[in-house]
């Protein structure tokens, strides 16, 4: 399954075997996105940390939007990696 998604909100797959050059990007792609979502986690803990600065409910709402889209991205990543994990079955039957 690749990062992103169709313009109606459907995930969107490269049919691959994992070497290519869209399979190689598609991978690099995911570990920005999970870069990025440690980041703004670092930021959302510090921003909420006692005797930090209070935000304004805009700059509370930013954060909760973006954190929401790092956990979309995150959950997306790992059904994408989990589609790619054999079933315990098959493994066993295929060894």
């Amino acid at each position: 399954m690749l990062p992103g998604t169709s313009p109606e909100g459907k995930p969107c797959y490269l049919s691959t075997d994992g070497r290519g050059y869209l399979s190689t990007l598609a991978d690099s792609i995911e570990t920005v996105q999970l870069g990025m979502g440690q980041e703004l986690l670092e930021y959302a803990r510090d921003a909420t940390a006692p005797g930090m600065k209070t935000l304004s409910a805009t700059e509370y709402r930013w954060l909760a939007r973006r954190l929401a889209e790092a956990l979309r991205d995150a959950l997306r990543i790992a059904d994408s990696r989990g589609q790619r994990i054999p079933d315990q079955e098959e493994a066993t039957e295929d060894a």
